[in-house]
């Protein structure tokens, strides 16, 4: 499983991507994020599903960004990548289908050109169609969604700084590697400052952030302990005992019975 996090914030785009690859019963590390500077501009994406899709999609794109005049936005190298995707699924999929594999690839992609009047975040779907990621919702999991999605419904926001974007993204992944055995460290962060054409990228170790891990999930039974218990008490004093009666056999029955 993979574990990929866009998010966009007033201040700019936060990209936080795990590296376990998991393969049969072997588990090994590979990227799943990758930056470009492109014409003046920068972008980075993450993917998530079959590595062979994703190795395919990546040499195709690169190969176009170096044959095709550069794009001045972002949206048309989102296009550029979903032509890819779809010339890879023309090639693959029917293959895949054969060996009882699903042709699966999804992306995140962020950046700003050019032309851009500011930054931007897409999700970009296997059929290569896709959606932008906006204020509504300024964040998008792709891989291992459920573990994550609770710490950033709660306290992530559009107008958040990019610096507590980067803390509630790095606790969502905690919070993922903890329960799902197919994330996990080295976990490569990408930050982009609207308006700066520069992207800033760094892969922790697990030791680095050992001390944030223990330190939350610390907190996290002192904040249970510290909740008022009037509410369970009163709970606690509604229960009653309930037993659900089970049918049995009667004497004529068994003595019938073949």
């Amino acid at each position: 499983m993979t574990f990929c996090l866009g998010i966009t914030v007033e201040e700019g785009l936060v990209g936080i991507s795990d590296t376990r690859i998991v393969a049969g019963n072997e588990m090994t590390t590979g990227q799943k994020l990758s930056t470009y500077e492109i014409d003046g501009g920068v972008l980075f994406f993450m993917t998530s599903g079959l590595r062979s899709v994703r190795d395919k999609v990546v040499t195709y794109f690169e190969e176009a960004l170096e044959t095709c005049p550069p794009p001045n936005k972002l949206y048309k190298a989102v296009n550029i990548f979903a032509d890819v995707i779809r010339r890879v699924a023309r090639e693959d999929k029917d293959f895949l289908d054969e060996s009882g594999l699903q042709f699966n690839i999804h992306v995140i992609m962020g950046g700003q050109l050019s032309g851009d009047a500011t930054h931007k975040l897409y999700l970009v779907y296997p059929q290569g169609n896709w959606v932008e990621i906006n204020a509504g919702t300024p964040y998008h999991i792709i891989g291992e969604t459920g573990y994550g999605k609770p710490v950033l419904d709660r306290t992530l926001k559009y107008a958040d700084s990019i610096h507590f974007a980067l803390k509630v993204g790095c606790l969502a992944f905690d919070s993922t590697r903890i329960s799902a055995a197919g994330v996990d460290f080295p976990l490569d962060v990408v930050v982009y400052s609207k308006g700066s054409f520069v992207l800033v990228e760094h892969r922790f170790e697990q030791s680095d952030l050992a001390h944030i891990s223990t330190w939350w999930q610390e907190r996290l039974r002192e904040s249970v302990r510290a909740l008022p218990s009037e509410w369970i008490e009163a709970i606690a004093a509604e229960l009653s005992p309930t037993t659900r009666k089970l049918a049995s056999c009667k004497p004529e029955d068994e003595a019938g019975a073949v």
